[in-house]
């Protein structure tokens, strides 16, 4: 196989940060290379670099053996590189054809032939199995499909290596295997693949060879067949990572928090709950699984008071707490992990130790007189970074600069020390390697031993089966469950996170 693409002593620096140190990779004609690596292990910095959203401090690309300058991105889509970034780049109200001729001239006709173009995306659309309607609106379709349409962008672009940037990251498992085939067919017709993922298996499922960075270095490049995830996991964070026992709790069977046809709007006005009930246990993880978009983010912000429901109750404890505020559910004994750590789990700005006391900055020993207690703050601060294992210059440092694993911690550390007896954790591993994930999923397990209930929202399905006592799927605000986790397996998970079964709208009702 000939190389297409040579990455050459590529070094990036950033102050007080080698984000790349003399990374050098190969990635040949017709592969799927994958690139492994834990939270600010250098993967997208490299990437942004050959993309031309950096400039790299030292090194250079060669291209089909020529060394070529990457400035921005015009210049290399212009070199036949195309990426696929993980949150999509498409434009919600306009139909899928308007969204891949975005960007296009025909040299000097001002106006583009509409027809012609649709002609060759039909033929691009069967010639990869892409299928897609060209007249459909953006915002009307599932996201596996709008995937296929930032892929049909590269492609019509004449892309011969794509980027995917954690492509599987919202896609149900038969979404997936739809993904595989196409970049399987991408594979047979000389297409090379970069693909950068957290998640191990698919890694053994579907690539070629895979580079492997650690501290902004390549430690590894190993083909696919002659490795296991075992040796990669290793390769990744140079230490054994072992799994936490699942233990039994202790605490008695007693309901913590009933849901009882839970109804509210997402910001548009639409209905995105419809009738959902449930009880959580105490000791219990109640998983709730379903594609991004069908109720999971507006039911977190309804238990945890940032948005009031329209119908239903909400009972914590046995008492009602419907449309209560933030701060009374919090003294109640309730406490949320947010699947946007940025945009309200942590004020980006502030310091690890200011954000390390949020929610008590206006308590005992942080504040005395109105007055912000410096020396408890620092003690208290510094306590959680170790107990936590926050990774961070020091407790000054502000929170924008750490990793999303680090920033995860912050957040957990800090709610955990208030002694919840209610978790309401939307996507709490969402962005996070292996290695960071597994560590979060060991603090969660240990509060369900402590006789906590823990609502587990993630798009994950392997995360949910392994973290679950029960399980709901949302599809569309409307639930199937809860069922038994060991009366599940992921297809039949998959099928209803797709809506192919009726879901059990009303079935319960809890006084």
């Amino acid at each position: 196989m000939d190389t297409r693409l040579s990455i050459c002593g590529i070094c990036k620096y950033f102050p007080g940060v080698a984000a790349n140190e003399d990374v050098c990779i190969d990635v040949k004609k017709g592969e799927i290379h994958a690139l492994l690596g834990e939270n600010g292990a250098g993967k997208t910095t490299l990437m942004n670099c050959l993309y031309g959203m950096y400039t790299p401090d030292k090194g250079r690309f060669l291209w089909n053996g020529e060394h070529v300058e990457i400035s921005n991105s015009a210049d290399a889509i212009a070199l036949g590189i195309g990426m696929v970034h993980q949150h999509f780049m498409l434009v919600q109200n306009l139909s899928v054809l308007e969204n891949i001729i975005l960007g296009i001239s025909e040299g000097r006709n001002p106006f583009l032939n509409r027809k012609r173009i649709a002609k060759k995306l039909k033929q691009l659309i069967d010639q990869y199995g892409l299928e897609v309607d060209l007249n459909a609106q953006i915002w009307q379709l599932p996201v596996g499909v709008q995937q296929r349409v930032e892929i049909i962008k590269t492609l019509y672009r004449k892309a011969e290596l794509l980027i995917l940037d954690e492509p599987t990251a919202v896609l149900t498992p038969q979404e997936i295997r739809d993904l595989f085939k196409i970049l399987d067919r991408l594979r047979k017709d000389g297409h090379s693949v970069i693909l950068i993922t957290h998640k191990l298996n698919e890694v053994m499922q579907i690539t070629d060879s895979i580079s492997v960075l650690r501290s902004g270095r390549v430690v590894g490049t190993l083909q696919t067949a002659e490795t296991d995830t075992s040796t990669l996991a290793k390769l990744m964070v140079n230490r054994e990572i072992l799994p936490h026992e699942r233990k039994n709790s202790d605490a008695a069977d007693k309901t913590l928090l009933a849901v009882n046809r839970l109804c509210c709007r997402n910001d548009k006005g639409i209905l995105a709950l419809e009738n959902v009930c449930f009880e959580l246990k105490a000791g219990e993880i109640l998983g709730v699984a379903g594609v991004s978009g069908n109720g999971q983010t507006e039911l977190a912000d309804v238990l945890s008071g940032l948005r009031k429901p329209t119908a239903g109750e909400i009972r914590l404890g046995g008492e009602s707490v419907t449309g209560m505020p933030v701060y009374r559910l919090y003294e109640r004994g309730l406490t949320h992990i947010p699947e946007d750590r940025h945009r309200v789990g942590l004020v980006l700005d502030f310091s690890v130790r200011e954000n390390a006391i949020l929610g008590n900055q206006d308590k005992a020993p942080f504040t005395k007189h109105g007055v912000l207690q410096r020396d408890a703050i620092s003690e208290y601060a510094d306590n959680l970074i170790n107990k936590y294992d926050v990774r961070t210059p020091n407790a000054k440092t502000p929170a924008r600069l750490l990793s999303g694993g680090n920033q995860q911690k912050i957040i957990l550390g800090r709610e955990i020390d208030k002694h919840p007896k209610v978790y309401i954790a939307a996507q709490p591993t969402r962005g996070l390697d292996f290695a960071a994930t597994e560590y979060v999923q060991q603090l969660l397990l240990m509060e369900r031993e402590r006789g906590c209930g823990i609502l587990y929202i993630s798009t994950e399905l392997d995360e949910i089966l392994k973290m679950s006592d029960r399980i709901i799927v949302l599809y569309a605000g409307r639930q199937y469950g809860p069922m038994q986790r060991k009366d599940l397996d992921i297809e039949q998970l998959g099928l209803m996170m797709a809506g192919a079964y009726a879901a059990d709208d009303g079935r319960c009702s809890y006084a």
